[in-house]
């Protein structure tokens, strides 16, 4: 099994990464600098305007490092590739299937389907944890339209009536977001999601969490041998990996809402956190970034047992895991897509 190295995290905004010998190095602003040996880093998140040296970059992708560059914001940037990894079969399988409409369909409901599982399962955890705290009632109620949900989807082969049925959960699963907020409510208040930009403190950590998610799977698929930018449900776009969109949805709401629920209600962040620009637009902070990403590697090695492998495994090897199953349904060594569901 694949080992969970260590994740360098970038976030002051002066900073520029540069290669010595087999290290990273960090330049600070006022002159100091920490090496960082490569062989402990899985991965390098830059938020730095200065980014990092073309000499790092390429001995990243020579190793099989991944280097994403945001803005200090939180936007994704850039991700630096290098020479394909994988057998050329493999991407050629999955480009053929990209182009059945039958065969995307059946991808897509078990993505969806897993999501939809995920979702009620994190509002059933609320009301046998909270209880008497929400509106159980309300909770009790999209909970059961999530159950119908998914169980219309295991009949679902039009991938039009998929996409429409999960758009119609997400609807109904952030109808009662609110309610998962224990405390701080009044800092943080949750009305609807909004993405581009984030109108609230709530959704500026839920988009800033997804965007890592991404890369967190676009890192995995490319690491088994798919192409993040092939999918089977979001639709091909110049620029969108939606390979890597596709794969997270089964976990998006395990890794991201829930991790930002926690940070949320035990006050690990708060509104000090956050800036809120002219167009009113909310964002983290730097502080914000730290104590993010504190608490995220934090979670990425926490360990489970992986549902269908019955293996102990991190957090953070779950991306890589179902990327490497969706890669055996593809090669036609399992007869599906073993969809993670979380109980």
């Amino acid at each position: 099994m694949r080992k969970l190295l260590n994740t360098l995290y970038i976030l002051s905004e002066g900073s520029y990464l540069s290669l010595k010998n087999e290290n990273v190095v960090v330049n600070m602003e006022d002159g100091s600098h920490r090496d960082i040996p490569l062989l402990s880093i899985e991965s390098i998140f830059c938020f730095s305007y200065k980014g990092a040296s073309p000499a790092l970059i390429g001995e990243c992708v020579e190793r099989g490092i991944m280097i994403s560059f945001f803005s200090p914001s939180g936007r994704f940037l850039a991700l630096p590739t290098g020479r394909t990894n994988g057998n050329v079969l493999l991407r050629k399988k999955q480009n053929m299937i990209s182009n059945t409409w039958e065969e995307c369909a059946k991808i897509a409901r078990n993505f969806i389907f897993g999501k939809v599982y995920n979702c009620k399962w994190l509002l059933e955890r609320t009301l046998r944890d909270h209880g008497l705290r929400v509106d159980s009632e309300k909770i009790k109620s999209k909970s059961t339209y999530l159950t119908t949900i998914y169980n219309q989807l295991l009949n679902l082969t039009d991938l039009d009536v998929i996409r429409g049925m999960e758009g119609q959960a997400a609807n109904n699963y952030f109808d009662v977001f609110d309610e998962l907020i224990i405390n701080q409510k009044e800092d943080f208040k949750f009305t609807s999601r909004s993405r581009r930009p984030p109108l609230d403190r709530v959704n500026a950590l839920l988009s800033f969490g997804y965007t890592v998610l991404a890369n967190d799977c676009a890192s995995a698929l490319e690491g088994v041998g798919l192409d993040s930018y092939v999918g089977f449900m979001h639709k091909d776009r110049p620029g969108r990996e939606s390979l890597a969109l596709d794969l997270m949805e089964e976990f998006r709401c395990l890794m991201v809402d829930r991790f930002v629920l926690t940070m949320i209600n035990q006050r690990q962040i708060t509104a000090k956190h956050f800036i809120t620009k002219e167009n009113g637009s909310v964002y983290l902070n730097e502080d914000g970034r730290k104590a993010f990403f504190g608490q995220w590697q934090a979670k990425k090695k926490e360990e489970l047992t992986h549902p269908f492998l019955k293996e102990k495994v991190c957090w953070g090897l779950v991306p890589y895991i179902q990327a490497l199953l969706l890669a055996r349904y593809l090669r036609g060594d399992l007869d599906g897509y073993p969809v993670f569901l979380w109980k």
